[in-house]
């Protein structure tokens, strides 16, 4: 068979794609992958023409072992990396054989990394989408993370040539994360002062954030809350409840809600804040909607950058 066995899950691995789109009327989100710089990382390194499924790896102890010949990469969190227990790097592709082991070991930077294999994994789709949402067990291996003794589909494959990625570009997770904010619906409800206190406050990420949602705690925002309706809910959306501390929604929160949220984050940097860990500081600052076109251009130059400066 061509596949990859699971032998340990670690934490919690979960099978993600590029994500659900078009369901949130009947109450499924999005999913998809946490970090998705790093899931596109792990693409382009391998040649995938399309966005695959890969497995996400919280926290790390993944271990799986490989029925057929097929090329890997791994990317995101520095998890150290070994196949048959010698040490391979991250951030580049390399070649197994049929009864090699890949292990990770436990992140010591970062939160979740990505393991893709060339054409990607080979499972049927729920909704359009393999992503794997826990709280509505869809996607995946019967809505729920990797278990021991699971089968991972792939094909065999091989690639001429392997590439890597300098280590300059390889994010670091470690240092304090500014948060990109524009301003929203309710951007109104507050005044010039709390906007200055929402964007002037060192937050800590809370013990209780996962992939729906980061709670941050700090200096809480003093305001009036006000009745509002439950609305659609986008990716990154900011919200704020009545004790004042932000909440920011990622990829499998509530497709509705009734908090007031000032602002939404910028795609890279919702993504940065999902590799963040409990304690880690956070600090927003507010962008204009004239200035948007911008930084999708640095978005553009930055892929464009990165795809010149990989090396086989």
């Amino acid at each position: 068979m061509s596949a990859v066995v699971v032998l340990k899950p670690g934490v919690l691995s979960t099978l993600q794609d590029q994500g659900r789109f078009g369901y949130a009327h009947l109450g499924l989100t999005q999913g998809g992958p946490a970090d998705y710089v790093s899931y596109r990382s792990a693409d382009l390194l391998l040649q995938n023409p399309n966005p695959s499924c890969q497995i996400e790896v919280s926290v790390g102890g993944l271990s799986l072992l490989a029925l057929t010949d097929t090329v890997f990469c791994v990317t995101g969190a520095q998890m150290p990396l070994t196949v048959n227990g010698q040490a391979k790097s991250l951030w580049q592709s390399h070649r197994i054989k049929k009864d090699d082991v890949i292990e990770l070991g436990y992140a010591t930077s970062g939160l979740r990394c990505y393991l893709a294999v060339a054409g990607g994994f080979r499972l049927p789709k729920h909704f359009g989408s393999n992503s794997t949402v826990l709280r509505e067990k869809v996607g995946g291996i019967g809505g729920a993370a990797l278990q021991p003794g699971q089968f991972l589909p792939v094909r065999p494959a091989y690639r001429p040539l392997l590439w890597s990625l300098p280590e300059k570009f390889w994010p670091d997770f470690s240092t304090p994360l500014e948060l990109a904010l524009l301003p929203g619906y309710q951007q109104h409800w507050l005044n010039e002062a709390q906007w200055q206190h929402l964007c002037n406050t060192d937050y800590q990420v809370a013990g209780l954030s996962d992939r729906m949602g980061y709670r941050l705690v700090g200096e809480p925002l003093l305001y009036q809350p006000k009745a509002l309706l439950s609305e659609g809910i986008c990716y990154g959306a900011v919200q704020l409840p009545p004790d004042g501390l932000p909440i920011v929604l990622l990829n499998d929160r509530q497709t509705l809600g009734g908090y007031p949220k000032p602002g939404v984050l910028l795609a890279r940097d919702a993504a940065a804040l999902a590799q963040r860990r409990q304690g880690q500081t956070v600090r927003f600052y507010k962008i204009s909607l004239e200035k948007l076109g911008l930084y999708q251009q640095q978005q553009q130059r930055y892929w464009a950058q990165w795809v010149m400066e990989l090396r086989s």
